[in-house]
């Protein structure tokens, strides 16, 4: 704060909470859970890959900035400070990545960095960062323990810029909790899916989904015997609160997601029988989906046994229901195959 700045007094005694990228899909579903318990909640979104759509059966009970995050913490900048801090803003998806990564790049390290240096110099809150599996690379082992070394692809392969950013992230997260004081959380977030999810970023499981109900073909990159575990979003929520409020989570990294693999073809194949689909199963070599490049893991399952021993974790939410909520969703917002409407 400049020197002879005076903060705004604060006369409603309701715990503030900010959620950078409210507006995405994790971020949203974050925003449902906390809004009952009438906390007063500030959402920051720029709305480049969230949509506000996803929020306006909260408003106006709470305050939406959509502005970069820089830019939305200078307007917050002589406001009382934040009880708790979700950073959940970041450029995400394999497709917007090689896109654009220089955007990426820049949104996923300066943004962590200018949050950073705004809640350590505002009352240091408990805050949490998202990270993502992708900061593993591609070990050798077959589970990933948050304590593993890493090992990543070259540079000139635009595919593991991703990784190296949230690595930087959760790097900064760590120093401010070892040298400033922070209760900071990392949470690796694996294959989190579920309903707001749009697959125009190559998720895919709302990719199989569209196409599944529309009976276009479904594209399997590779051979199809690449294997993920995927986690509800609801479930995945519901953890957060509980680990920034646990003061053994803080200064920590942890994975969350479900620790139950399942392959892309057997997915594909999960999407066309639970929706009773007439989709072709296609098969589409890395080389056709990505003539720029790409290189995949063969495998990524997270070990839990830390999120477990800290607070219990343990999704609840099937993948055949999460698969049936996508659908519906899909269904009574009119959107088809390949987004459109």
């Amino acid at each position: 704060m400049p020197p002879g700045q005076t903060i705004k007094p604060d006369t409603d005694p309701r715990p503030r909470v900010l959620i950078t990228g409210g507006a995405g899909f994790i971020g949203s579903h974050l925003l449902d859970l906390l809004a009952p318990s009438g906390a007063q909640i500030t959402v920051v979104d720029d709305l480049s890959t969230g949509r506000v759509e996803n929020i306006a059966h909260h408003q106006p009970r709470i305050r939406f900035i959509g502005s970069r995050l820089d830019r939305a913490l200078e307007q917050l900048e002589d406001e009382p400070p934040f009880d708790r801090v979700y950073h959940l803003a970041a450029a995400v998806g394999v497709d917007l990545i090689l896109a654009d990564p220089i955007g990426s790049i820049e949104t996923n390290v300066e943004q962590t960095s200018a949050l950073l240096r705004y809640v350590n110099a505002h009352g240091n809150p408990p805050t949490l960062i998202a990270s993502s599996s992708e900061v593993y690379g591609k070990p050798g082992a077959s589970v990933f323990s948050e304590d593993d070394d890493t090992l990543y692809g070259p540079s000139t392969t635009g595919r593991w810029s991703y990784a190296h950013c949230k690595a930087i992230d959760e790097h900064l997260a760590l120093a401010y909790h070892d040298k400033r004081g922070l209760p900071a959380v990392v949470c690796r977030f694996f294959n989190t899916v579920g309903p707001r999810q749009s697959g125009q970023y190559g998720m895919v499981l709302p990719r199989f989904v569209q196409a599944a109900l529309n009976d276009a073909p479904i594209r399997v990159f590779g051979d199809g015997e690449q294997t993920r575990c995927f986690c509800d979003v609801r479930d995945v929520v519901a953890v957060l609160p509980t680990l920034l409020e646990s003061s053994e989570a803080h200064g920590r990294v942890f994975n969350i997601g479900s620790d139950r693999p399942i392959s892309i073809g057997q997915l594909a194949g999960l999407v066309v029988r639970e929706l009773s689909s007439e989709s072709p199963i296609v098969k589409t070599p890395y080389a056709d989906a990505y003539p720029q490049g790409f290189e995949d893991l063969r495998h990524r399952r997270p070990d839990l046994s830390r999120v477990r021993s800290v607070c219990g974790f343990e999704p609840s939410y099937t993948l055949s229901r999460t698969i049936a909520d996508i659908a519906e969703e899909i269904r009574s917002s009119g959107i088809h195959a390949g987004g459109k409407r």
